[in-house]
């Protein structure tokens, strides 16, 4: 039976994590699964957004240390790193829903995600060097570029776990809710972004994630491009329309006919 539940409602697709026998591990199964589904959602145009969420207790805890002991360096390079990679390469924007421990390779996927909500009982965390290992799906980057370099060397070299509240005041988390919102309150933000235009949606989460990856020059020629795309686009035509058509009837109704110049 899969530990990964898949649904779709009101444009956002919904993945959950529900394994309690191993803590929701990211076993290459569940990878595989999560991967698929991102997939199936990009190639699916009724859906605008995807949501990942654990269990109240455990977002998930990361790699199942049973099948990791038995991987040598080159099958972890060819088995497990590319879905780690489909993965990353999701076009729709991805909430994590966060509750409970985010530890391991569960906090790199979080990290990967586009927009963390996080209960207030969420630990989030990279323990990996207890175990003679490092973060190796992209922990070590995303971090830093997330809270900077001082707290991602104390999480990584010291173990440090940042609670809910440290999460979001160093800039991992976007926001934090109640313990019974948590994953109402991530569900809430994807179906606003589902609301927006799929190509601006698209076209910003790009020149966001830019910013991590190419010099300032370039980032800000690929937004100008990708301003340009979105001008053009019928969503942008349509919205702009409306909006003028609209501003345009609120002073209609605030100038009554005797104010209004001849």
């Amino acid at each position: 039976m899969s530990s990964v539940s898949v649904e779709i409602a009101d444009a956002v697709g919904l993945i959950g994590l529900d394994d309690p026998a191993t803590r929701n591990a990211l076993t290459n199964e569940v990878l595989d699964e999560l991967g698929a589904a991102l997939a199936a959602f990009d190639a699916d145009a009724g859906v605008r957004c995807a949501v990942i969420a654990g269990s109240d207790s455990v977002f998930a805890s990361g790699a199942d240390l049973r099948a990791l002991a038995q991987l040598d360096a080159s099958s972890y390079l060819r088995e497990r790193a590319p879905l780690w990679e489909r993965i990353r390469s999701a076009r729709l924007p991805v909430v994590a829903a966060v509750s409970g421990h985010c530890l391991g390779g569960g906090c790199e996927l979080a990290l990967m995600s586009d927009i963390v909500i996080a209960s207030e009982t969420a630990q989030l965390g990279l323990p990996e060097t207890a175990l003679g290992l490092i973060p190796g799906a992209g922990g070590t980057q995303r971090l830093v570029r997330a809270v900077g370099k001082a707290t991602a060397m104390d999480v990584i070299l010291a173990g440090r776990r940042l609670s809910a509240a440290e999460a979001h005041a160093a800039g991992l988390v976007a926001r934090v809710v109640a313990p019974d919102r948590w994953r109402d309150e991530a569900i809430a933000v994807a179906q606003a972004i589902a609301q927006r235009s799929a190509t601006a949606i698209e076209l910003a989460k790009r020149s966001v994630n830019a910013a991590f990856e190419v010099p300032l020059e370039s980032g800000l020629d690929l937004e100008r491009r990708a301003f340009a795309i979105a001008l053009e686009s019928a969503a942008a035509r349509a919205a702009i329309t409306a909006f003028l058509e609209r501003r345009s009837g609120e002073r209609e109704i605030a100038v009554s006919p005797r104010e209004r110049p001849r």
